[in-house]
């Protein structure tokens, strides 16, 4: 089967967001020993203090279960630390550590970051355009019903889901 030229232009520029996203992924693993998404936690502790896991799910836009895995782990290298709440022992609280802390300040900038500053410099048009465009791909490989969070993250580089 041939591709015509405007398809396999097409798949060189989604293969290109992929190799960037690994890319940036592995570059964050190997400085910070993190990925993306638990970066992603890190900060959110780091500007909010103290924070329930459901807000945390709430706010990075991951299910429960991901932040549970992610809290396991980031709990397990002292990053945070976790406390049940007094008044309702279903509710978790989470709190940056000072390793946590040191683990921010030597991470890299997330690849999703660096496209939110980007993208927002565009027009109101341009960035219209874009979501449009964006969205016929996912329609165009029928992945319109999978969950995604706002994190460009390959998740973790030895293959065990988060």
């Amino acid at each position: 089967m041939t591709l015509s030229l405007r398809s396999e232009d097409a798949l060189i520029a989604l293969r290109k967001i992929q190799r960037v996203t690994e890319i940036a992924s592995k570059r964050l693993a190997l400085t910070a020993g993190l990925t993306p998404s638990q970066l992603s936690v890190l900060r959110l502790l780091s500007e909010s203090g103290e924070v329930s896991a459901g807000k945390v799910a709430e706010a990075t836009q991951l299910k429960h279960a991901t932040i549970t895995s992610l809290v396991d782990k980031l709990e397990a290298r002292g990053f945070i630390s976790r406390r049940r709440c007094d008044e309702d022992r279903r509710r978790v609280w989470l709190r940056l550590m000072p390793a946590g802390q040191t683990a921010l300040q030597t991470s890299p900038d997330p690849l999703h970051e660096m496209f939110t500053r980007s993208f927002n410099h565009l027009p109101d048009w341009h960035q219209s355009m874009l979501i449009s465009a964006l969205e016929n791909v996912t329609s165009l490989l029928n992945a319109e019903n999978l969950d995604a969070a706002p994190i460009l993250d390959i998740g973790e580089l030895d293959q065990t889901p988060e």
